[in-house]
């Protein structure tokens, strides 16, 4: 690889030849193996923008990096300068006006610990090591979207670095254009975000972390969870959010396993789960702080894993028989998976009150996210694993309708159109505007 003159960027200056760089070209999916030339730790918005201009001068490629989560593996690259945003993570609430300022190296924990302390809930993610900024901009699922939706919802103002090295701001009230883009265009595009500011949701009490378990499951029971999955989620309280696997692990076998959280009592919760109750699913409910909610999903994520995994939107009913293939997709997982699965993640509820075209987020309509993925530990079965994923994915393809930006998969032929829909011409007309020589490229980024 060869080294550049690193003379001008400023904050903390990565290299191949440093002991810390073999941990710091990491992604949280450890299956992505990326040599970047130089990753650069900002430390101040001073650095991010050295870095931007250091780049265009030496004519190197950028990558945008916050909290290490993109599925392909996006926020790095071979010979590439990372731009890693993960140390600006100043949190700034103004109780008085519900509004919080973060900026863009904050992960969900931190945001979550910050807001849920003082009372506060917040329509973020899951895992506790996501950039908030990655994962909003990506238009964001939590376990709080039927009720506030998307995490991009919230939003109230984005502040960004563009390719001059200059500072630009987006509202409803200025560059507008540049926020309606940022609210579902994913991460990576149009320059490197700074900071982001969001409207809280109210106060809330305790809430109701709700569990679905079945170990020793059937692909019988399987295949009944889905199909009562698809008609409870019609009429479901909004209050109630939730995702839910059926998988097959190395440990268990056959199994059903999810997580929700419902802004209400306990026993309103069972009652609203009752129809999984009935088919011999273990539904169990606790009655706690949000806080305390968001941290016992959070402490369940390994540090890092190895996987492939890819998300579609669902807007139709499936039929016994189109359940018992989808159900069949994970009967027998690859060599060395040790853990493949189907994941359904609720939609509906406020996530539709806004049109499909108000902002970049094209899927607001579908009833539910489908995934479905598989983890390996051992190297050796990657390419087997991958290789699985394809054609089952093909098959959840056919019949759903586009593409999840925040689940992405690499293999997409057409990406914008699978990510974006009909606002994939909007998003190159705003990315041809804001950054016109194409600074912030990467695959499967927006086109100008």
């Amino acid at each position: 690889m060869m080294m550049k003159d690193v003379r001008g960027l400023t904050g903390e200056v990565v290299t191949p030849d440093d002991p810390q760089y073999e941990e710091a070209r990491q992604e949280w999916n450890r299956a992505i193996q990326k040599f970047p030339c130089v990753i650069v730790y900002c430390e101040s918005v001073r650095d991010v923008q050295n870095a931007i201009l250091w780049a265009r001068k030496n004519e190197a490629k950028i990558r945008i990096r916050s909290g290490g989560h993109h599925y392909e593996g996006y926020s790095v690259g071979n010979g590439v300068l990372v731009i890693d945003i993960s140390r600006l993570t100043n949190i700034y609430i103004n109780e008085n006006e519900r509004l919080v300022r973060i900026q863009s190296g904050v992960r969900n924990r931190e945001l979550y610990n910050a807001v849920g302390k003082l009372g506060y809930p917040f329509p973020g993610g899951t895992c506790p090591t996501v950039g908030v900024a990655g994962f909003t901009l990506g238009a964001g699922w939590g376990m709080s979207s039927r009720l506030f939706g998307l995490g991009s919802d919230q939003l109230l103002e984005v502040a960004m670095i563009n390719y001059e090295g200059k500072l630009v701001k987006a509202s409803a009230n200025e560059n507008e254009d540049l926020f309606w883009a940022f609210r579902g265009a994913g991460g990576g595009n149009f320059g490197v975000v700074v900071s982001l500011t969001y409207r809280l949701p109210p106060k809330t009490g305790n809430v109701t972390l709700v569990q679905l378990y079945a170990p020793n499951a059937t692909k019988q029971l399987q295949e009944q969870f889905l199909a009562v999955w698809q008609e409870w989620l019609k009429k479901l309280d909004i209050r109630m959010t939730l995702n839910v696997s059926i998988y097959n692990s190395a440990e268990e076998g056959l199994a059903i396993f999810g997580r929700g959280i419902f802004y209400g009592d306990s026993e309103n919760a069972k009652q609203l789960l009752k129809a999984f109750s009935d088919i011999g699913i273990d539904v169990t409910a606790q009655y706690v702080s949000f806080l305390e909610a968001v941290t016992i999903v959070m402490d369940s994520y390994p540090p890092y894993e190895k996987f492939k995994s890819t998300g579609r939107f669902v807007y139709r009913d499936y039929d016994a028989k189109e359940i018992s293939r989808i159900a069949g997709t994970i009967q027998k997982p690859p060599q060395g998976s040790v853990f493949a699965a189907v994941t359904v993640y609720a939609l509906g509820g406020r996530i539709r009150d806004i049109g499909k075209k108000e902002t970049a987020f094209y899927y607001r309509e579908a009833r539910y996210i489908m995934g479905i993925q598989t983890v390996w530990e051992e190297d050796a079965f990657a390419r087997e694993n991958k290789e699985w994923l394809e054609p089952r994915f093909q098959y959840i393809r056919s019949m759903t309708k586009g593409s999840f930006v925040n689940f992405p998969y690499n293999k997409l032929k057409n990406y914008e159109k699978a990510y974006y829909g009909r606002n994939a011409e909007r998003l190159r007309e705003v990315n041809e505007k804001y950054d016109p020589f194409q600074v912030f490229t990467f695959p499967q980024g927006i086109n100008g």
